[in-house]
């Protein structure tokens, strides 16, 4: 991993305060528009984030036309936008406010998979806001356990884990996650771990997404297998119409024992309710980044470009 300066990380975290105070204490609707703002300069600042998008939407969504691709990437901004409005306020939020930031559908699945006494699995993604569905559910349900990657700037990963853990959630690094998560099963806790992310040749296998293979890590699978804990997939997606998220658990995936069919099937469930809400996943990130040995890797979206995105 290459070091980072200290003066590197300080800035960053300069600007992350102070992009979080500007959404904090402003009305809401200024707060909406200002995040959009941010969100556009990290447009402009990064262009790579969307040829990446333009790369995988070109890919896993080819009857759709360039135009179509481009509108759900301007949609993925607009997401990131929403999210960082509500993370800047998980200070102000508590049980007396947060049903006017989101709700629930489909919780029965959840009380089903508790009634089973072994712990339940959230498959969650990079898909709406997963940063309030985790927060949300402490204060409507109960805490739960939350499995996150630490940042590259170790003030960012602060002041991060910090706000995930407001509500009551206790927050698990990867690397460190095995013996906690089996506790927190045994006890019949429930635990979220984001799924949709690509994994190396050695940590996961193969399976269709979008009709493109992609590596996916398999340790979900096996946990679920060797604990017995119930999948239920969860995802809090955007409502235009209810102007709020709704936090939607889906019915449990059954698990069969045989990780290659299990992981195929936790992402079967992603890859229908991404469809249905294409604009709210993280489409800028290498999702197919691992390819099959002797396979190369997507091509960039525009390959008349002398630097590639993979």
């Amino acid at each position: 991993m290459r070091s980072r300066s200290r003066l590197r990380d300080a800035a960053e975290y300069a600007l992350a305060l102070l992009a979080l105070g500007s959404l904090a204490y402003t009305p809401l609707g200024v707060s909406r528009r200002l995040a959009r703002c941010h969100t556009w300069l990290l447009d402009l600042a990064l262009p790579r984030l969307r040829r990446v998008a333009m790369a995988n939407l070109s890919m896993a969504l080819p009857a759709l036309s360039r135009q179509e691709h481009a509108r759900i990437v301007d949609g993925i901004f607009r997401s990131i936008a929403r999210l960082l409005v509500t993370f800047a306020r998980f200070p102000r939020l508590d049980r007396s406010n947060i049903g006017q930031w989101i709700r629930y559908d489909g919780f029965e699945h959840f009380e089903q998979a508790r009634r089973r006494g072994k712990g339940v699995l959230f498959a969650t993604a990079h898909l709406g806001n997963w940063e309030l569905s985790a927060f949300a559910h402490a204060l409507l349900a109960e805490p739960m356990y939350v499995v996150v990657r630490p940042l590259d700037n170790p003030l960012i990963d602060k002041l991060v884990a910090h706000r995930r853990s407001m509500s009551g959630n206790l927050v698990i690094e990867k690397k460190d996650f095995a013996r906690v998560i089996l506790q927190a099963l045994a006890a019949n806790r429930a635990v979220g771990i984001l799924i949709d992310q690509n994994a190396s040749l050695d940590m996961g296998v193969f399976v269709d997404f979008f009709g493109v293979p992609a590596c996916a890590g398999v340790g979900f699978a096996r946990l679920a297998a060797h604990t017995g804990a119930a999948v239920i997939p969860g995802f809090a997606l955007w409502s235009e119409a209810e102007q709020k998220f709704i936090l939607r658990f889906y019915p449990e995936v059954l698990i069969s024992g045989d990780v290659q069919v299990d992981t195929a099937r936790i992402h079967a469930v992603l890859e229908r309710v991404i469809r249905e809400s294409p604009d709210q996943w993280l489409w800028i990130h290498r999702r197919w980044k691992t390819r099959p040995p002797g396979e190369p890797p997507p091509a960039p979206e525009n390959t008349n470009r002398t630097s590639t995105i993979y």
